[in-house]
């Protein structure tokens, strides 16, 4: 991974061939050992434009958007995310860079890196929206937080993998606190840049969003206060005090993220006083993989077999009850809500 060059030619493939990785974990996924790539935005929608009801009025597909490229990385968005939507429609001109290589055809992972042909002046103008610079799943659950308001309405939120912070950002138009967590000083100061940029949307008189570092291989939150991004007492004591909404988005491509992932919310649940909902948005990918010389979805199946083993423990402290969400709620963010797109609910209740 370290001799891979990305650029703004780059496509990260569906073609996966499932190849044995043996890096660690966070340093795959962080500054130190992944190419970052940084996206800011600004979303020009002003929270007067909302109905009595508290959806969204009116069509917003021409709302503005002022987006200011850069780099980053994430465990909640992976290399080359961008937001667009037809509510909250983002500009697509990310700029990607990364550390000089050999230009190998496969990553470490095994994805094939397919440059796109250069384009010629005869072209045409690329169609509106631009395709393919976040995965879908962030959108899918930020439409999710749109049509369920009432759900989200005052509550404190915790994200997990927040990448850009598109996903809490949303959340905090409604919610009271939303913790808007990743890890890598890098990200979360794009995070807290989009934040800022956006602080408009906040919902009044809420606590707005707060970035801090959340490393899913540790125990406890960190509290020193010398390190970036660290929890001061009162967060953690409002983190666990008044929780009742955990999400994640697309962080569920790698199998040791998902065990990852699924570990810290067990451990997370088990702190909170509150019963909470865990709400999880995925995209069911169809890979080409060596091991079975056919379309699998082997991250998928890892997903899935970690919800249902979470379902049958049996602690006698916490139950917890998975349900799926039917996608029939209405889109109002520009992407392909393929049918792949799938969210899960995690009903978490005290045991009995």
């Amino acid at each position: 991974m370290d001799e891979v060059t990305f650029k703004s030619d780059t496509v990260l493939s569906d073609v996966h061939l499932y190849t044995p990785n043996q890096r660690h974990l966070m340093v795959r996924l962080n500054s130190m050992g992944q190419p970052v790539f940084l996206s800011q935005f600004k979303l020009l929608w002003n929270q007067d434009s909302q109905t009595d009801s508290g959806t969204m009025g009116g069509d917003h597909r021409d709302v503005p958007i002022e987006e200011t490229p850069a780099r980053t990385g994430s465990t909640g968005s992976p290399p080359g995310s961008g937001h667009s939507g037809a509510g909250f429609p983002l500009q697509a001109d990310v700029d990607s860079t990364g550390q000089q290589g050999t230009g190998a055809q496969l990553d470490e992972d095994g994805d094939l890196d397919v440059v796109r042909r250069p384009r010629a002046a005869s072209d045409p103008d690329p169609a509106w929206p631009p395709r393919d610079k976040v995965w879908r799943g962030a959108l899918f659950l930020a439409d999710y937080i749109l049509f369920q308001r009432d759900l989200f309405q005052g509550r404190t939120v915790l994200e997990l993998g927040a990448g850009t912070g598109f996903t809490s950002i949303i959340a905090a138009t409604v919610a009271q606190t939303v913790y808007c967590t990743d890890v890598g000083a890098d990200l979360l100061a794009t995070c807290q840049r989009n934040i800022a940029l956006n602080s408009h949307l906040t919902a009044s008189g809420g606590s707005g969003v707060k970035v801090r570092e959340l490393d899913w291989l540790k125990e406890d939150l960190c509290t020193d206060p010398e390190v970036p991004f660290s929890w001061s007492e009162e967060d953690v004591f409002d983190l666990y005090g008044h929780t009742t909404i955990l999400l994640a988005a697309e962080v569920f491509y790698d199998d040791d993220l998902t065990d990852a992932l699924f570990k810290t919310l067990f451990r997370l649940t088990h702190k909170l006083k509150n019963a909470c909902t865990a709400i999880l948005s995925v995209e069911k990918r169809l890979n080409f993989t060596l091991s079975h010389l056919d379309i699998t979805c082997e991250a998928y199946d890892h997903f899935r077999a970690c919800l249902q083993q979470l379902e049958q423990l049996r602690d006698g402290q916490l139950r917890f009850a998975v349900e799926p969400v039917e996608a029939s709620f209405p889109q109002r963010l520009e992407y392909e809500r393929i049918r792949q797109l799938e969210l899960w609910k995690i009903f978490v209740e005290p045991g009995t």
